[in-house]
């Protein structure tokens, strides 16, 4: 058997940076490949954005792909419906969930990809053979909870660890970051073995917000092995 393909590098501008605006959401479509969803109870983390009715206002005036991330508790009762209001990647937090493998597969009976998320406490070791179930596996590089916190460069072991369990196991997984990652941090990032970025206050308080999306795919292209340049 051979390993699969690298997978490019794809930039996920997270809409918790930009207030969650339909103006934000189409700023960026043009050049951004997903956009971050972030949906928070104020349980889990100790912070409340938005839900199920707002996620529906945007999917009616954008056709990016919606990678929406649920820091909630007891996402069982949440995370389909994402997925019924047109998400295209539902990410869950494996410390909220009972059985996450049951959950990928209801998700993708809903038609969405399924995705295991790590908070920054959490090791990665007890979840990756879990991983055949998912398509995605993030790996939060701050405490999940608030934007624009500083990316912390020794959670990067994770994405390591986690890219020799896929590599491995021939696994088609992305893994994606979340949290601090902007141009002088995305190389770090890519060369630990992510492959999806999603960035939040580096794009939306940039001056131009789609150059900065060109920008840092620019560089995580140079650095994901087997992107195209």
């Amino acid at each position: 058997m051979t390993s699969p393909d690298p997978e490019p590098a794809l930039i996920a501008p997270s809409l918790l940076a930009a207030d969650f605006s339909v103006e934000a959401a189409r700023l960026v479509e043009p050049a951004a490949d997903w956009l971050h969803v972030d949906i928070m109870d104020h349980v889990f983390v100790p912070n409340r954005t938005i839900g199920l009715a707002e996620v529906q206002v945007l999917r009616k005036a954008t056709t990016i792909p919606f990678d929406c991330h649920l820091m909630i508790v007891e996402p069982e009762q949440w995370a389909t419906r994402y997925a019924e209001v047109g998400a295209d990647t539902v990410t869950f937090h494996a410390e909220a969930s009972g059985d996450p493998v049951a959950l990928a597969r209801d998700i993708r009976a809903a038609g969405a990809r399924p995705g295991l998320a790590v908070d920054r406490d959490t090791p990665v070791e007890p979840y990756l053979e879990l991983l055949p179930h998912f398509d995605l596996l993030l790996v939060m590089t701050i405490k999940a909870g608030f934007g624009g916190q500083e990316f912390v460069p020794e959670l990067l072991s994770k994405v390591r660890a986690a890219r020799r369990h896929v590599a491995a196991g021939h696994l088609r997984v992305r893994i994606e970051v979340d949290g601090g990652i902007d141009e002088d941090t995305i190389l770090a990032a890519a060369e630990a073995g992510a492959d999806t970025f999603v960035a939040g206050t580096a794009v939306f308080n940039a001056q131009d917000p789609i150059g900065a999306v060109r920008r840092l795919r620019a560089l995580a292209d140079a650095h994901v092995p087997g992107a195209s340049p």
